[in-house]
């Protein structure tokens, strides 16, 4: 692939929604969910969006808006759930912030391609949605240009090369002592997110804009703030303990009274704007190399790391060929190994496609038993098979055949939850996270999800970030295919996600943050849309479910009660979240309409916001 032009509730209730907050709201038609959304709305900060800064510069509550009349939240603080999704003629992006959203349509509009934008967003979201990526995080990217070409980037955090499986204390069985995987310098991995945004850009943007342009947005908001939205400030509240035992950590995100910041409040990061500001105009290398990667290496070290220099110097972005399969005649395009999440959508979905899903009522009894028996038979496999393919054998070709899925399809009961006999793989083998989605009119498409897990605690107070804690996403267990090894990347969950109508044209780019739930939210996105109908935005406000092979249902409260009756009657374990729970991830979505426009869903699971033109 060439260098190209790629054409251009109430707050304090927000996280237990009860049916009264409009969670049963009636389905829309795409143009009715992307009304508050115009092809004529400008990007940056409008006139609107520079009043209402001016008048919070006196310390008193702003709210997030989109500049065109929409607010996240209203003034009697409720949760705005309506208005998500937006449509355009040109150009769409899903995020999980507005403020990252309108970064990536300010680049498109300067003449920058697709995956311009979707380096400005990243670089965005680093800022406005700091608990989930930034600087200290990794991801994964996939890339369809409109001539069909597809690749991969995998730009994930890796273990430094000083790490082995014995370098967390156990006891006589096996388990980790205290929460050393999980939170300190040991629960670091090498950050991947600013050598894949660099290499990205320098390999697959348009040339028309500048490095120093695609990163302006973030310093912008780093510098001038943005104002704390109520997911962001919810985990903040969670996070208090870490920042007080972590002092490094705290002095960024908390107030100068010691507590943290308030939904509504004006949030800066001067510190994050000049190391932003540094990698605009020196490049990826002085993240890596030289004083602040030395200075990385010391912080991560003092919580009981076992970095050295190298382990930034030596990182590298690993550009793949992309996980296929097909669903029903579409091209389903994913995410290979390192994350398991493309492989196991593949699978879930060929289980599916055994069954007459489209004429099963949505959310059914009928429709969520099948659901929850393909994940159950993706995640076993998951549990079996799953590791970095540079350290272990993987069977994906067996995995993701449609001959492996009809086996294992053939022993689901119709009535009951099923027990599985192992079918083999390698018989059919032919040699918390955030999401966003970037599409335009000319069948340009970037999925992309970036994580740092949840933050480690070691955090870069002079320079603005935190670090992710991705070594958590290892094994203890040493026989384990995803065990920990110098150098080796942990197993992931995260799917962005291309697909294709049968003639290879657009059909729609998603994915999710969610952990483990990312395979099953994005299998459920898919079948929404095709085997159901639904619009983007319908796709993504509907109830979820999840399963492991081990697990209990879980699901949104507002799925039918007598539904659920008869799951526990069919032998199914159930449990019941909120009415809306973050849980179940945060999708986003663009889907291109038959009448050329192009559709963009976000969730309102949190703070998501489509954006187009």
């Amino acid at each position: 692939m060439k260098r190209k032009k790629l054409a251009v509730l109430s707050l304090a209730a927000l996280m237990a929604v009860s049916s009264a907050a409009g969670c049963s709201a009636p389905q829309k038609t795409s143009e009715e969910a992307a009304a508050p959304v115009t092809s004529e709305e400008s990007t940056g900060t409008t006139e609107s969006e520079s009043m209402a800064q001016e008048e919070t510069q006196d310390g008193s509550t702003g709210r997030v808006t989109d500049g065109n009349g929409w607010y996240l939240w209203d003034d009697s603080g409720n949760v705005n759930m309506e208005g998500r999704g937006a449509v355009g003629e040109n150009a769409m992006i899903a995020s999980a912030k507005v403020e990252a959203s309108q970064a990536g349509v300010e680049i498109l509009k300067a003449g920058g391609n697709a995956v311009d934008a979707a380096v400005a967003v990243g670089f965005a979201l680093g800022v406005v949605e700091c608990n989930y990526s930034g600087l200290g995080a990794g991801g994964f990217m996939t890339i369809h240009s409109e001539d069909g070409e597809v690749v991969f980037l995998d730009f994930r955090e890796r273990a430094p090369q000083a790490a082995t499986p014995d370098m967390w204390p156990k006891d006589s069985k096996g388990n980790v002592i205290g929460n050393q995987k999980a939170i300190g310098g040991k629960s670091v991995g090498v950050p991947g997110e600013v050598a894949g945004l660099s290499y990205a850009f320098e390999k697959y943007g348009s040339g028309n804009v500048t490095w120093e342009e695609v990163l302006q947005p973030a310093i912008k908001l780093a510098e001038e703030g943005f104002y704390v939205a109520p997911n962001l400030g919810e985990v903040w509240k969670d996070y208090y303990g870490w920042m007080l035992d972590y002092p490094e950590f705290g002095d960024i995100y908390l107030k100068d009274d010691g507590m943290t910041y308030e939904v509504g409040e004006l949030f800066k990061t001067p510190a994050l704007a000049k190391t932003l500001r540094k990698i605009a105009e020196e490049g990826k290398d002085a993240f890596y190399k030289g004083p602040m990667a030395e200075a990385m290496v010391n912080r991560i070290n003092k919580y009981g790391g076992v970095f050295t220099v190298e382990d930034f110097e030596n990182y590298t972005v690993k550009e793949m060929e992309p996980v296929r399969g097909t669903y029903r005649g579409y091209q389903i395009i994913s995410s290979p190994l390192p994350s398991s999440g493309g492989t196991h959508v593949v699978e879930a979905l060929n289980v599916l496609e055994n069954f007459d899903v489209a004429s099963m009522e949505h959310n059914s009894a009928e429709n969520l038993h099948y659901l929850a028996e393909a994940f159950k038979i993706a995640f076993n496999d998951r549990a079996l098979y799953m590791g970095d393919p540079e350290y272990v054998d993987v069977p994906i070709g067996g995995l993701t055949s449609k001959e492996y899925a009809k086996k294992q399809a053939e022993q689901i009961q119709p009535d009951k939850a099923t027990v599985y006999e192992e079918v083999n793989p390698w018989t059919y083998e032919h040699k918390d996270t955030t999401h966003f989605s970037v599409a335009d009119k000319d069948g340009n498409m970037v999925a992309v999800t970036q994580t740092h897990n949840y933050p480690s605690g070691v955090a870069m107070n002079e320079y603005g970030f935190i670090f992710n804690n991705e070594m958590d996403d290892f094994s203890a267990d040493p026989e384990s295919p995803n065990a920990i090894a110098p150098g080796k990347t942990p197993l992931s969950s995260m799917s962005p996600t291309v697909v294709l109508k049968e003639d290879g044209s657009p059909f729609m780019v998603l994915g999710t943050p969610g952990a483990t739930r990312i395979i099953t939210t994005v299998t459920q996105l898919i079948s929404n849309v095709i085997d159901h109908g639904m619009t983007i935005q319908e796709a993504i406000d509907a109830p979820r479910i999840f399963n492991t092979s081990t697990s209990a249902v879980a699901y949104e409260g507002r799925i039918d009660k007598s539904v659920i009756a008869e799951l526990v009657e069919m032998g199914y374990e159930m449990d019941e979240k909120e009415e809306i729970d973050k849980y179940f991830g945060n999708a986003n979505a663009v889907y291109y309409g038959d009448d050329g426009k192009l559709y963009g869903g976000s969730d309102f699971r949190r703070d998501s916001k489509s954006f187009g033109y």
